[in-house]
């Protein structure tokens, strides 16, 4: 047997009485937090839900993300997590894709209407049979507030038995070639990379950390580095819900945060936000690690932490479909400006030509290979998209690097087109197929373009259809309304025509 929420359920056992989770004035113990995952898992278990059914989460980082999702893994059931940005359209996508059986979804308030976009989607998807609304009340046939029957439920429960190798969760994630796929992570997958973590942060029980968590929870990085990771040494999450730098300053120095891990654009903001109302000695004698990934950290961002804060920050490398942690500054190590790092405990890496064939010599450039305890299942119900992405248990990830003869690799470039604008993947394709639904574009060429805060930037070349004309605001403004705010395009260049090749192929580095 090996459930994810023993993680949770071990904690509580051990230190019930210990902080769990932090937000603003508000606390949970370890023994309140399983609590509550057992009434979850009650709920679920009284509303037909059976070990393997699929149930989607969306909820920013507030003490009812973690209640949830270890609940739904408690009852045997596997959490899909999703992008609290998205709107109605992609979450419709999102539930009927993985066939949810249901869906927590936290309201939301007027900036962030979470619960609003829920509805769309949950009425548009059909296939969902109930949905739980969290902080709302109810919104029709088949949509609840979980206020109205979780209280009813008992606090005590049996978690489900499930083996290793069955699904704890199921993360999307995408590529060039189409609509979001989700990453199948087993219950060993994520297990196993949340110890690796610990070992790497040298995290023990005996002297418990606490996680400054500004990452989203959706995402693999957060809910493995700080959440999974984190609950299995009984350390305390502080939540922040949307990173702002001041308020991320003023919390590492009044609860003593100890392992901050982040986004290079959240470092750059932590860098801009000191003041002299700061206690930066204070910050810096509690904090212990800081962690860096999701895009390269500029080698400036790098030094000038160190110097403010007396801490270097370590960087890591990985993807939805590796849990997502493979490579990490190894910790015995000075770090290597620009590196990723080295495969970490239980993982192999090498590099690959086209042909699989192992790229042998040193600083030579070849597609990164993972295997090992952290690589996923395969993509849920798309065993084509498996079977082009791994091999032998070996799973190529798209993005090139070299290693140098110490072992240590350094990315040079996406085998895809991928964009990471503040941390958060942007898939030109997805965004193009969007665009050519509007009635007056013929064709679409999406790339990503430097930004100065947010890493890159979404711009969008567009040719009219013929007879048809559109301003570039005008197209900003529609795409606004039918995707995520992290994925529409800030620029558009409306044009006569695109660089291609004989073949038909746009040359988008011509673009760039």
């Amino acid at each position: 047997m090996l459930n994810l929420s023993m993680f949770l359920e071990d904690s509580a056992r051990r230190y019930p009485g210990r902080d769990a989770l932090v937000l603003g004035d508000e606390r949970f113990t370890y023994a309140e937090t399983d609590g509550l995952a057992n009434q979850i898992a009650n709920l679920l278990v009284a509303y037909g839900i059976e070990p393997g059914d699929r149930i989607a989460l969306s909820c920013p980082n507030l003490p009812w993300f973690p209640i949830v999702y270890y609940g739904i893994l408690k009852a045997g059931a596997v959490v899909v997590p999703l992008n609290v940005l998205l709107k109605g359209r992609e979450i419709a996508y999102h539930l009927e894709d993985c066939g949810a059986a249901a869906y927590f979804c936290f309201e939301g308030g007027p900036e962030l209407p979470i619960g609003e976009y829920g509805r769309d989607g949950f009425r548009e998807a059909g296939s969902c049979r109930t949905m739980f609304m969290i902080g709302g009340g109810n919104g029709g046939e088949g949509i609840t507030a979980l206020s109205d029957v979780l209280p009813a439920q008992p606090a005590t429960f049996e978690t489900a038995v499930r083996d290793a190798t069955d699904t704890a969760v199921i993360l999307y994630t995408s590529g060039t070639t189409g609509q979001p796929k989700g990453a199948e992570l087993t219950h060993a997958n994520m297990a196993m990379n949340a110890i690796a973590a610990n070992r790497l942060f040298d995290s023990t029980p005996s002297r418990p950390d606490t996680h400054l968590l500004t990452l989203p929870l959706f995402h693999s990085f957060g809910q493995t580095i700080n959440m999974n990771a984190g609950f299995s040494v009984g350390a305390t999450l502080v939540l922040l819900p949307r990173f702002e730098a001041a308020a991320a300053l003023d919390i590492m120095e009044r609860e003593a945060i100890t392992i901050f891990a982040g986004v290079p654009t959240m470092y750059w903001g932590l860098l801009g936000a000191v003041d002299d109302a700061v206690d930066v000695e204070r910050i810096a004698a509690n904090l212990r690690k800081a962690i860096s990934g999701g895009a390269a950290l500029p080698v400036e961002i790098l030094d000038r932490f160190a110097k403010r804060f007396g801490v270097q920050i370590l960087e890591g490398y990985g993807l939805s479909e590796t849990s997502p942690v493979a490579l990490f500054s190894d910790p015995e190590q000075a770090p290597r400006a620009g590196s990723i790092g080295v495969p970490i405990w239980g993982v192999q890496v090498r590099l690959v030509d086209r042909d699989w064939h192992t790229v042998e010599d040193v600083d030579s450039v070849g597609e990164i290979a993972i295997r090992g305890h952290n690589v996923m299942k395969g993509y849920y119900g798309r065993p084509d998209a498996t079977a082009e992405a791994m091999r032998d248990g070996w799973f190529r990830t798209g993005d090139l690097a070299r290693r140098d003869a110490d072992g240590f690799y350094f990315i040079v470039d996406r085998a895809k087109d991928m964009i990471v604008r503040g941390g958060f993947n942007v898939y030109p394709r997805e965004i193009e197929e969007v665009l050519m639904t509007h009635e007056a574009v013929s064709l679409a060429a999406v790339i990503g373009v430097p930004h100065e805060s947010h890493g890159e930037e979404v711009r969008a070349y567009v040719i009219p259809k013929a007879g048809a004309s559109i301003a570039d605001d005008d197209l900003i403004a529609w795409s606004k309304e039918r995707m995520a705010s992290y994925k529409y395009p800030r620029e558009v260049r409306i044009v006569e025509q695109l660089p291609m090749t004989a073949t038909g192929k746009i040359l988008k580095r011509e673009l760039a």
